[in-house]
């Protein structure tokens, strides 16, 4: 078996035990860039969508009612069940989904006038070959937006926060630093158009629940906290109860 289909294995395992947990996840289906994508398809009724690594939906549903048909891509069966479901409770017949991984899309080149991807390219085996797939199945002037946990590229900060990730979630690859998304982006063929910086809380219960991370991980993840000096626990604001908070990079591409 290939490390590939291996780490296909725990990511499908991992989020498809947790697909209903994440529908309600206020992390997951609240936030100030759905209204930036929202933004950017006013006028594109024909418009088709691709919402990449869709996890349980939350961009599927906010942009379907103003474009003609949005596609929702995720390598967990039990999270695409979910979707279909939930569209189909809020009356969303223009969302349909499909099963595959970042890397290999299923679909033809030019297919797509947007790509949107949300908390999930951290997750893809290679982030290079799934930004060349992206720029593949986008029309020309076709639009992308990539939305994740932003490495602060600090050594020390960096290695702190891959820590916790792997720790609380083992499908975890890589939180990366805004200078490698700008270089992934740039070799994949994708022009950068802007790149934001958010914060983003984590409220600690509630984080290790949703990927029902198991105890001695949780124990691992509390006595690193508390083990690592100030300048870490000041930059990540690590309270008492273990909730933190960290950096969101929200990036505009075009092909």
């Amino acid at each position: 078996m290939t490390s590939t289909a291996q780490h296909s294995d725990v990511v499908q395992k991992q989020f498809g035990e947790q697909a209903s947990a994440y529908l309600s996840s206020a992390v997951h289906a609240q936030g100030t860039e759905f209204a930036l994508l929202q933004a950017e398809l006013a006028g594109r009724s024909e418009a088709r969508v691709l919402d990449l690594g869709c996890g349980a939906g939350h961009v599927s549903f906010h942009v379907a009612p103003l474009v003609k048909e949005v596609v929702a891509y995720d390598l967990s069966q039990q999270m695409l069940d979910v979707v279909a479901g939930a569209a189909a409770d809020r009356g969303l017949n223009n969302v349909t989904t499909v099963l595959g991984a970042a890397e290999r899309l299923p679909f033809a080149e030019g297919e797509f006038d947007f790509v949107f991807s949300r908390y999930s390219a951290h997750h893809w085996s290679d982030l290079g070959l799934a930004l060349r797939e992206v720029r593949r199945v986008l029309k020309p002037g076709g639009v992308a937006a990539f939305i994740d946990v932003l490495s602060p590229g600090s050594p020390l900060f960096d290695t702190y926060l891959q820590s916790v990730e792997v720790l609380r979630d083992t499908s975890h690859v890589r939180d990366y630093s805004a200078g490698e998304w700008l270089r992934q982006v740039s070799e994949a063929g994708l022009h950068t158009r802007s790149t934001t910086r958010q914060r983003l809380r984590l409220e600690y219960n509630s984080w290790v629940e949703r990927m029902r991370t198991p105890q001695a991980l949780r124990v691992a993840i509390r006595e690193l906290q508390q083990a690592m000096g100030n300048e870490v626990r000041e930059y990540f604001e690590i309270e008492a109860d273990g909730s933190f908070s960290t950096d969101v990079l929200v990036l505009w591409a075009e092909r």
